[in-house]
């Protein structure tokens, strides 16, 4: 299984010198909660800085969070839940999950909204991820687990079809300390890419699985994304990724722009760890990754 490079992420659309405003892509994000207010945030700042437009939908304490920062939010606008249909229907991606809990709320809000479009591009990470009903991931789908949330999630399907040992499906009460680490049967890189190849088969979606080495897979193909450090550990560091790939998805092919957000990240991570060690947080992350893409991509 080949490792993504630079140069296969060339490729990605960018801004035109005589494009308009919201010609570039017009992102919704749908995340946060009563107990997870940053994780959304962290989603947001990121991709704000990469389309033209966000839209951002909340809980009202959220809500009324990012109305008082948005100085830092460009061209975005604050969305209620019971509008989100609208914005749903022009946009070009939606992100659901980052922050969100893994309660009732979110399990009808997840599965009435991916029932409801399944043309839409969707990325579907944290909370939303682990509440969906499996049978309801659209066409095209970019799903954003951990190792521990792919075995936890999606391993009693993969692991009965696949022939691996069959792992508990427990969404109600997921803890990381639940999880194994895919199946020891499995060792490699490749052997745990047949696990999500799989998946990525049976439900036509696309599926990064991140870890040490993170593993992207298509219907027809599988990548390894290699970097990172011991500083992307930290809360919040996924949920940055996120809102990356949310973005990119908005104008670029959904395998492209998940590797390209993979290895951005990744390489935006190594940078930081230069200048300050495993030392740097979620925002720092954020920050970094305009700075990033610029030396990838301009330099």
């Amino acid at each position: 299984m080949k490792s993504v490079t630079a140069e296969d992420i060339k490729g990605l659309y960018f801004p035109p010198a005589n494009s308009h405003k919201g010609q570039n892509g017009r992102l919704l994000i749908i995340g946060g909660s009563h107990l997870f207010h940053a994780a959304s945030l962290w989603a947001l700042e990121v991709a704000s800085r990469i389309v033209d437009l966000v839209h951002y939908s909340s809980v009202p304490e959220n809500n009324e969070l990012m109305v008082k920062i948005k100085s830092e939010f460009r061209d975005g606008i604050v969305v209620p839940r019971s509008d989100v249909d609208s914005y749903i229907e022009e946009d070009d991606c939606i992100l659901i999950g980052p922050g969100m809990m893994r309660d009732s709320e979110t399990k009808e809000l997840t599965n009435r909204l991916l029932k409801k479009y399944p043309q839409k591009q969707w990325v579907i990470d944290a909370g939303a991820l682990q509440m969906m009903d499996i049978s309801l991931i659209p066409k095209n789908a970019i799903l954003t687990p951990h190792h521990g949330e792919f075995v936890g999630v999606f391993g009693g399907e993969v692991g009965a079809e696949v022939g691996v040992m069959s792992f508990p499906r427990t969404r109600e009460s997921i803890t990381v300390k639940q999880y194994p680490t895919m199946d020891p049967r499995l060792r490699g890189d490749d052997k745990n890419a047949a696990q999500v190849e799989h998946f990525a088969k049976k439900h036509q979606c696309i599926v990064l699985v991140k870890g040490q080495k993170d593993i992207v897979c298509s219907p027809v193909e599988c990548r390894i994304i290699e970097g990172g450090n011991s500083g992307m550990t930290k809360g919040g560091t996924g949920d940055v990724l996120a809102g990356l790939i949310a973005a990119l998805a908005c104008k670029n092919d959904p395998f492209l722009a998940t590797i390209a957000g993979s290895f951005v990240n990744k390489r935006a991570g190594d940078t930081l760890y230069q200048k300050v060690g495993p030392y740097f947080n979620a925002s720092d992350l954020a920050h970094q990754i305009p700075l990033t893409m610029k030396t990838l991509f301009f330099s």
